[in-house]
């Protein structure tokens, strides 16, 4: 039997994977929103039985044992943590958090309950482009090992009418965030190198809209070009824009001694030998996009909708006891890829600042929230 699903947020995205859930077979049985006008909107809209603004209403309810969390990303530990406490599957948007510290509490709390499943939205993981993009590579299809990494991505803007987190750099908006962390995953999920070191340009252009002006300017970034050197010896350019009108240009470029592999939209092109080949033409893609409003990047949300797939598969009934298997989402985005994102987004951020290259920490144990205190605290002790 499927679980109850909770949600929680009210996007445009909420729209689109609600209807996709339930084609697979899961029931919708709550869902949370920041203010009750607005929630009980999309409830009616989308014929969900219980609405909500207080997040304790949808995680204690005994329908519901999957949360889908998609709203901003300032209450994503919050909810993730709090929900995995009391036996909840979780799938939580990205970026996990604000912060590594707040990533870092959902690492343990998923530690700490590794029975229940909780993953990140890293949705093009799950494109079937990208996993025979994997598998090429895994086959030695490069010849060698991986020397560049070239992403580009073109899309329009992320902001709706009104001012909201999107808008605000501090509460999680922006292309940084709300795309650099998908593209720093998915390389990390192709190659299985890490960052070591990163430098970025990340850049504000447009600060107020037609509907967004006067006191309130946006900070969320709408351009950064970054680079990332590799654990492995691999070299990474990125560039992520939201100043194209139109439909979304996504280009993924792996480069090897003999030969390359491309990603572009939903479609897998090879070339060694001096020989290209169409490797994968996602023809669902097409389908898709049928579903899915202009203003929605479509690969990311096929790939979510290849993600919900596997969450059915994962709660199909076994013999054993727990009713249900974590293979089918083994390839998702764990807490501990969240964490590392959260990481190398901290670096970005710093190298921007400072100009120069930054160095990629991931944070292993929760800051102490007051130093003085707490070095005033040993000196005391080591006097008596």
């Amino acid at each position: 039997m499927l679980p109850g699903i909770g949600v929680f947020g009210t996007g445009s995205v909420v729209r689109v994977f609600i209807p996709f859930l339930r084609d697979k077979g899961f029931k919708i049985e709550a869902i949370w929103g920041r203010t009750i006008a607005e929630v009980s909107e999309i409830a009616a809209d989308l014929k969900i039985p219980f609405h909500t603004s207080r997040i304790d209403d949808v995680l204690l309810r005994r329908d519901v044992d999957l949360i889908f969390i998609m709203c901003c990303p300032s209450l994503h530990a919050q909810i993730a943590v709090k929900a995995l406490g009391i036996g909840k599957h979780v799938v939580c948007d990205k970026p996990a958090g604000l912060s590594q510290s707040e990533a870092l509490k959902m690492v343990k709390a998923a530690q700490y309950y590794p029975s229940l499943i909780s993953i990140v939205n890293h949705s093009l993981r799950f494109l079937p482009a990208f996993i025979s993009m994997k598998r090429e590579i895994e086959d030695n299809y490069l010849g060698g090992p991986i020397s560049i990494i070239d992403v580009r991505v073109q899309m329009g803007s992320l902001l709706q009418e009104k001012y909201d987190w999107l808008c605000d750099d501090t509460m999680g908006g922006g292309i940084l965030a709300l795309v650099g962390s998908h593209v720093i995953d998915l390389i990390s999920y192709l190659t299985s190198q890490r960052a070591v070191r990163v430098h970025a340009v990340v850049r504000t252009f447009i600060e107020t809209t037609k509907h967004i002006s006067g006191i309130r300017h946006i900070t969320s970034p709408d351009f950064c070009c970054f680079q990332m050197e590799l654990s492995g010896g691999t070299l990474v350019t990125a560039t992520l824009s939201n100043h194209l009108q139109g439909q979304l240009s996504q280009e993924v470029l792996i480069c090897g001694p003999n030969g390359h592999l491309v990603v572009r939209s939903g479609d897998l092109h090879g070339c060694r030998e001096q020989q290209e080949e169409a490797l994968h033409l996602d023809a669902e893609a097409v389908q898709a996009s049928l579903l899915v409003p202009d203003f929605l990047p479509k690969p990311y949300i096929r790939g979510l909708q290849k993600m919900i797939g596997a969450l059915r598969e994962a709660f199909q009934p076994v013999e054993d006891k727990r009713g249900w298997i974590k293979e089918p989402v083994s390839k998702a985005a764990t807490f501990e890829d969240g964490l590392y994102v959260q990481a190398v987004i901290d670096a970005l951020k710093k190298s921007n600042k400072r100009r120069e290259w930054s160095k990629v920490t991931i944070m292993t144990e929760e800051p102490d929230p007051n130093p003085l205190l707490s070095a005033a605290v040993r000196a005391t002790a080591i006097s008596i």
